[in-house]
């Protein structure tokens, strides 16, 4: 399957924005104008949640593309006792429901293990949120030689995670390959070899900003 089909709207939302639009329409025809309107508003909300604009991607071969729109709350040295199993750096963007919610992958390669872990629905911003929160994690080994971890994390809005690929799908970097529902946030894992680029409070986009480059 190709993954990087690209709807301006992506087909997750459609239901919840057929339904905000129905109620709309049903509030205009019993001549509730104020709620019609509300309800009016809310569906252009919705949709705007959905929304997946084009990313022009950084033409540096060796860049390492940010997952996720936000801001970056956390950069951390962290051991070898994390997903990729290497001394790494680790990366964690906030996804306010402002947000583009849409995820990409970071850089290409080969989805070698994909992990559901259940758990609470902290606020995503909080630190306990990074160990206790439900979360997809997604190992890459990548082209360079490289392995690279990225994370969905659900917070206390954000109660369904997407993703696409599946263990031993080939993925293509800026390619969309899932996202998470009403505010939630992102984590990425790169070797410590890999240059960070971006720090904390820095404003991030996904598919356009460069968070590392590969030695």
């Amino acid at each position: 399957m190709d993954w990087s089909s690209e709807p301006y709207i992506v087909k997750e939302g459609y239901p919840f924005i057929a339904a905000a639009a129905f109620l709309a329409l049903f509030a205009a025809a019993s001549n509730l104008r104020l709620l019609s309107v509300l309800l009016l508003i809310l569906t252009f909300a919705v949709a705007a949640f959905f929304r997946n604009p084009y990313r022009v991607l950084p033409a540096e071969a060796k860049a390492v593309l940010c997952p996720a729109d936000g801001r970056v709350i956390e950069v951390l040295r962290v051991g070898p006792d994390n997903m990729i199993e290497v001394p790494a750096w680790k990366i964690s963007i906030f996804m306010s429901p402002l947000n583009v919610h849409v995820n990409r992958i970071p850089a290409s390669g080969r989805l070698v293990r994909r992990t559901h872990r259940p758990g609470r629905f902290y606020v995503a911003s909080k630190p306990k949120a990074s160990l206790e929160n439900e979360r997809l994690e997604i190992r890459l080994d990548t082209d360079h030689g490289f392995p690279i971890g990225v994370v969905q994390i659900a917070g206390r809005l954000a109660r369904r995670i997407v993703c696409y690929p599946k263990e031993g799908d080939r993925v293509v970097r800026g390619e969309r390959f899932g996202l998470i529902r009403f505010g939630s946030r992102v984590e990425v894992f790169l070797p410590e070899a890999v240059v960070v680029k971006v720090k904390e409070g820095d404003r991030v986009s996904g598919g356009e900003t460069i968070v590392g480059v590969f030695p």
